[in-house]
């Protein structure tokens, strides 16, 4: 069955080793729905040293997982954070994947990082220390110090991996193309949706010239903020293999003992993080979606600097407005609107309301005590869609991950900390700016072209419309009684959208200008507007007869 589609002798050797993972640590039950017992006796892979009979099924596969390196170690982190589509035992375990590695020695490092810079790191820098501070799957760092004298890390990617990966990639999209063909009743898992978020992840992390333009894009965010900094990227010796940015000094904020020693402010940091973070997430789209603990520092004045941008989520200006409608909702214990924003964000076809509506009640009734953990909450949500058969999006999973990681950060530095109350000043300055008159009227805007649009095509599609009601099909000769009434009818409905269409663009154009040159008779010219325009249409009603 998957024979065929993994007959690419590229691919072969790659899925030999994958299947001998999965023989090796008890996930047999995968490889017979993928039909990979043929390959089974070509597969090799060392026993595992623990007895894998007596480890749980969750617990098999997260070491499987480990074992076959960080294409399905990324896809695991991904999975343990959709609560919406696995339940705890799962999800619980698959939390445990990292990705710290054992270093590679220097000697199988050393060509790699030459490579990339044009000669040994001691010809390219004052100073290089060969012993790595951080190694991870997927890469390992260096410290080094400019001729400037500035201190810099050296961030250099794993050889070999690119080929592995490619070969990953393109045998879990065969393995989910036939997932979907094989089982609809998974389709609710939307493995494509998974793979292409998996896919998008690592050419992030592969692409490290892509890590330097996240950070400086996140940076531009907060130009003038002297509360939160980004390291500074050194584009002349970086490249898609190797990074080499500012070294940032600072303490882990988790760690009680270095933030107290160091006078800082844990209540302050936990403040500056989370306000930083809702303005990224909320106000501009684009946030730092990987927030675990090792990838922030508390600096000096209670600063915070924000490190490794290899995994950056985004949200659209319509993703921002329904995460408002969600927080109000959790805020006035309102059932009815989580049921309206869920519903919308999964786009479920027949859902079963009276389900829902009752899984949003005893919601509501779990969290109404203040103040809110907000962790808790998004993962109550996310089990409230699982249990309901519903997914969330892909970009909200991002989120709310990252939300959860942020608040268990907060909770360590202030376990008081709340995260609502925190995000309350960035919620009310957007849900001003968006219900605010510059706000509405780029929302006209839109419409208006939206409604420009459909006005360019109306008229050959009114056209098209009357010509085959007119002739009918050819082989067969039908009378249309009333023709000349619906042709009436079609006639005064273009009309009114006629209207409708010159009374939005004349409102486009001219309110913005009258609100940009202060002009208190803004609100008298758009009533006036909207009368000549209501009177029009109540003329044509009325003519109908």
């Amino acid at each position: 069955m998957l024979k065929s589609a993994f007959a690419a002798a590229r691919d072969r050797q790659r899925l030999q080793q994958i299947v001998g993972v999965l023989i090796a640590y008890g996930v047999t039950n995968v490889v017979d729905k993928l039909g990979l017992r043929a390959v089974a006796p070509l597969a090799r892979w060392r026993t595992p040293s623990v007895d894998v009979t007596k480890l749980s099924q969750p617990e098999r596969v997260r070491r499987a997982i480990e074992a076959l390196g960080p294409t399905f170690i990324k896809l695991g982190q991904i999975l343990a954070s959709r609560t919406d589509l696995l339940p705890p035992a799962w999800t619980d375990e698959l939390s445990k994947l990292h990705s710290q590695v054992v270093p590679l020695p220097w000697e199988q490092m050393a060509p790699q990082l030459e490579l990339a810079l044009g000669g040994p790191p001691e010809d390219v820098f004052a100073e290089f220390d060969r012993t790595p501070i951080a190694s991870a799957s997927i890469a390992q760092v260096y410290k080094a110090r400019l001729a400037t004298g500035e201190s810099v890390i050296v961030k250099v990617l794993r050889p070999g991996l690119r080929r592995i990966i490619d070969a990953d990639l393109r045998l879990i999209g065969h393995a989910t193309s036939l997932v979907e063909r094989q089982w609809p009743e998974l389709s609710r898992y939307k493995p494509q949706e998974q793979l292409k978020q998996l896919a998008t992840g690592i050419a992030g992390e592969l692409d490290l010239m892509s890590e330097g333009t996240n950070c400086e894009l996140l940076a531009s965010i907060f130009p003038d903020s002297p509360d939160v900094v980004f390291p500074r990227i050194i584009w002349n010796q970086t490249s898609d293999q190797v990074l080499v940015q500012e070294f940032i000094d600072g303490v882990p904020p988790t760690d009680k003992a270095q933030v107290r020693a160091a006078g800082l402010d844990p209540a302050a940091l936990a403040q500056t993080i989370t306000t930083a973070f809702l303005h990224m997430a909320l106000v501009e789209g684009v946030f730092h979606a990987d927030p675990h603990p090792g990838n922030l520092l508390a600096l000096p004045g209670n600063r915070v600097a924000f490190i490794d941008f290899g995994l950056v989520g985004r949200l659209t200006e319509r993703r921002r407005s329904q995460l408002l409608m969600l927080i109000g909702a959790m805020l006035k214990q309102d059932a009815d609107g989580l049921v309206s924003v869920l519903l919308a964000w999964t786009g479920a076809a027949n859902p079963d309301l009276t389900r829902l509506d009752a899984a949003a009640q005893h919601f509501v009734v779990r969290h109404s005590k203040k103040p809110l953990n907000i962790g808790l909450v998004l993962e109550d949500f996310m089990t409230m869609a699982r249990e309901n058969d519903l997914a969330m999006p892909t970009d909200l999973a991002i989120l709310f991950k990252a939300l959860i990681t942020w608040d268990g950060v907060m909770r360590q530095l202030d376990p008081a900390f709340d995260l609502f109350a925190a995000a309350a000043p960035t919620v009310q300055r957007r849900m001003k700016a968006r219900f605010s008159v510059r706000g509405l009227l780029r929302k006209v805007e839109t419409l208006g072209s939206s409604m420009y649009g459909a006005a360019t095509e109306l008229p050959s599609l009114l056209h098209l419309m009357l010509v085959r009601l007119k002739q009918g099909k050819v082989t067969v000769e039908i009378e249309i009684k009333g023709i000349d009434k619906l042709t009436q009818g079609i006639e005064r409905a273009a009309a009114r959208v006629s209207i409708a269409i010159v009374v939005a663009a004349f409102a486009i154009q001219v309110a913005p200008r009258l609100v940009d040159l202060g002009t208190p008779f803004f609100a008298v010219v758009t009533a006036m507007i909207a009368i000549f325009g209501i009177g029009w249409v109540l003329l044509l009603r009325k003519s109908r007869a």
